[in-house]
């Protein structure tokens, strides 16, 4: 395969698989098909047990600059509606995932930077949701999940302008959970998936369900907990101060 080719670029390696967004001729660029296999692809990686966190971010020295504005040209809509869905399969996604970013992460780039539970990007990304500049009505899911992270007054700077904001302004207001030196980023998040790796995937899936505001699924997650050795396996090896080998696995979520 081209090496340019637009694409996304999945591995798995002890427990993290890593989706690299890679359209290097368009700054990681999402095309149609690539907004058309993400959905499938995270379907792949749930089935795998032992996928335990999943991290996304970009080939190079860009998270993704947005949309291919050339798919929007005459399927402006079937596009749009290809990206809400592969963002709302990201955010459905049974366990954590972060979103590394460098460079620019922009429109529909910001999109699927948000619809991750974390977001670590490196001194100098540029952060923009850029419908206005298009005049594309951004999608209700879409807003309410960046009104949620950042609050309506931030949403709506971003919605309304299109502007470009700092990794600074990003840390303030919520849109990203750490700012790195340059050339920190990638040891930073080693660091941490590799933590989230070692955690129990009964604590963080209904913790994620929960925080996501599902309010059907307490008696859901009381019977998984009864039906898993993760409590006593977590309590044995805090007395016997050693590290936990939880055994939990997520399914889809429902």
């Amino acid at each position: 395969m081209d090496r340019t080719e637009p694409r996304l670029i999945t591995s798995v390696e002890r427990g993290v698989a890593t989706v690299v967004i890679s359209n290097p001729a368009k700054r990681n660029a999402m095309t149609t098909a690539m907004w058309r296999s993400l959905p499938e692809l995270l379907e792949g990686l749930t089935a795998d047990p032992e996928v335990r966190v999943l991290v996304l971010t970009g080939a190079g020295d860009t998270f993704c600059a947005g949309a291919d504005i050339s798919t929007l040209r005459e399927s402006a809509g079937i596009a749009q509606g290809l990206a809400v869905e592969a963002e709302e399969a990201l955010a459905a996604f049974p366990r954590p995932t972060l979103a590394a970013v460098r460079g620019y992460c922009v429109g529909g780039g910001g999109q699927l930077a948000a619809a991750c539970d974390l977001r670590f990007a490196e001194e100098g990304a540029s952060f923009g949701v850029t419908p206005a500049k298009l005049g594309i009505v951004y999608a209700a899911s879409s807003t309410r999940r960046l009104v949620a992270l950042v609050g309506p007054g931030t949403a709506k700077h971003l919605l309304f302008s299109g502007e470009l904001i700092d990794t600074e302004r990003a840390l303030r207001t919520g849109l990203v959970d750490e700012v790195l030196p340059p050339g920190g980023l990638d040891k930073r998040v080693e660091e941490y998936v590799r933590v989230l790796a070692s955690r129990s995937q009964l604590t963080q899936a209904s913790a994620k369900e929960f925080a996501a505001g599902r309010t059907d699924r307490d008696a859901h997650w009381a019977a998984e907990a009864r039906g898993s050795t993760d409590t006593a396996e977590g309590v044995a090896a805090f007395l016997e101060r050693r590290a936990p080998r939880f055994t939990y696995t997520t399914a889809p979520t429902r």
